[in-house]
């Protein structure tokens, strides 16, 4: 019996051993993927185009339609950067506070920039998307803000322009009015 024993011991010290030599030997694997740091994404809006893409290394990784600011509340232009993410964000405007749900204004993700009031979001009007017609924003339907969501980290460069360059065309395309056409076919049906 004694031997049976000694036997099953060694047997589970041998089982024992292997499986922390295996934990031992992936460690390293696990602990440099989780220390890498990631190339900062840039998100790319095109105001005229009402178009959003992110790029990674100069690749296009998505693109997504977009609302923008109003005539009488424009997005603002320039760099920016992604300073939180809330998924299922509650609404707070001029003493309305309105929790996550299925009415709330800036729908189920908020992705705030670094120029207070201001963020990428979704909505509960996804038919304003292609449309100049956010407080100053930049609005996507929530299907399509989760997918961005998921993407983009605290960190991320957000580039929005007003006018059309060289960058611009190269990303989005030639001509805005093409660009906006699609945006509006993409529309139908929404």
């Amino acid at each position: 019996m004694e031997t049976t024993s000694c036997a099953a011991t060694s047997k589970g010290t041998r089982e024992w051993m292997a499986a922390f030599l295996i934990l031992a030997l992936a460690l390293p694997c696990v602990a440099q993927s989780s220390t890498e740091e990631r190339v900062p994404r840039v998100v790319l809006v095109s105001i005229a185009d009402r178009r959003l893409a992110v790029l990674e290394n100069g690749n296009v990784l998505a693109y997504f339609p977009v609302a923008v600011g109003a005539a009488v509340s424009p997005s603002p232009t320039g760099e920016f950067v992604i300073v939180s993410r809330v998924a299922n964000p509650t609404y707070y405007h001029e003493g309305l506070v309105m929790p996550a749900g299925r009415g709330n204004p800036v729908g189920t993700r908020w992705m705030g920039l670094n120029v207070k009031g201001y963020g990428i979001h979704g909505t509960n009007a996804p038919r304003s998307v292609g449309h100049a017609t956010s407080h100053g924003c930049i609005r996507l339907r929530n299907r399509d803000v989760e997918r961005l969501y998921a993407m983009l980290r605290v960190g991320d460069i957000v580039e929005i322009r007003g006018e059309r360059d060289e960058e611009i065309a190269s990303v989005f395309g030639g001509d805005g009015e093409v660009a906006r056409a699609q945006v509006n076919a993409s529309n139908v049906g929404q």
